[in-house]
């Protein structure tokens, strides 16, 4: 199933099908209620947000080795994790504002886990019951100011740094998806979850034994090698098998 959020005078959850997207008027996340509301609206003509609200982002660097090696990093014997702040939050279609503080701008395509329900302390072998569903990402990063900086803050939470979407898949499996960046319709990136370092399972336990992670919160999973700059008027296309495309364009401030 998938689930979108979708703009108007009150921003909705809907349900999105061959017949188009179905409002849901009364969402929660402990129950989400997959009742539609009058008649199915066409995608063309609904304006998709970002398809969750996150109380949080929870990134992972260095989650593939070969994305850890073309930054010449070993690869990390526990995960490394960082903030996004909801702020960097962008609509697919949105524009990527580079700022004017940074002269490289890196696109990041990734898997992004939703949480479904509130996560403390999760036995590994359960990890699957306390995930909503899946989205593609881009942990947009300015690579300048990650260097100079050591630390992964500033680089990445400038706003508009962390388009999500286009909708979030309910029904799948992520252990060995096809993702994909394209950058004016050329792959950089072309990668395989099955390749993470450490899988979603793992990722969940990990970050749910330092921090309590609530339903809405955002996991990014991590990006395959082949990251490179984005200049002003690019367009950048993130995409994953069995959820979509993620597609969103680089403007210079």
């Amino acid at each position: 199933m998938k689930i979108c959020r979708i703009d108007g005078p009150v921003p909705r959850m809907a349900v999105l099908d061959e017949r188009g997207v179905h409002r849901l008027p009364d969402f929660h996340w402990g129950d989400p209620s997959i009742v539609p509301a009058g008649d199915p609206m066409p995608l063309d003509e609904a304006k998709l947000l970002a398809p969750v609200t996150p109380g949080k982002i929870v990134a992972v660097g260095r989650n593939y080795a070969e994305h850890a090696k073309e930054l010449g990093n070993e690869v990390p014997s526990e995960p490394i994790l960082f903030l996004k702040p909801p702020s960097s939050l962008l609509a697919p279609g949105g524009a990527i504002e580079m700022p004017a503080a940074s002269s490289r701008v890196d696109f990041e395509g990734e898997l992004a886990i939703v949480i479904g329900r509130r996560a403390k302390n999760v036995d590994a072998a359960r990890w699957r019951e306390f995930v909503f569903g899946f989205t593609c990402a881009n942990d947009v990063t300015a690579r300048d100011l990650q260097k100079k900086d050591v630390q992964f803050t500033r680089g990445k939470s400038f706003d508009t740094f962390c388009p999500l979407g286009p909708w979030i898949e309910t029904d799948l499996d992520p252990s060995d998806l096809a993702i994909r960046t394209r950058v004016n319709g050329e792959s950089k990136q072309d990668g395989r979850t099955s390749q993470m370092v450490f899988q979603p399972a793992a990722l969940i336990a990990f970050i749910s034994s330092i921090m309590t992670l609530e339903p809405g919160d955002v996991i990014l999973t991590g990006t395959p090698s082949g990251i490179g700059p984005l200049a002003d008027g690019d367009t950048v296309e993130v995409e994953i098998d069995g959820i979509g495309t993620l597609r969103n364009h680089a403007r210079r401030s």
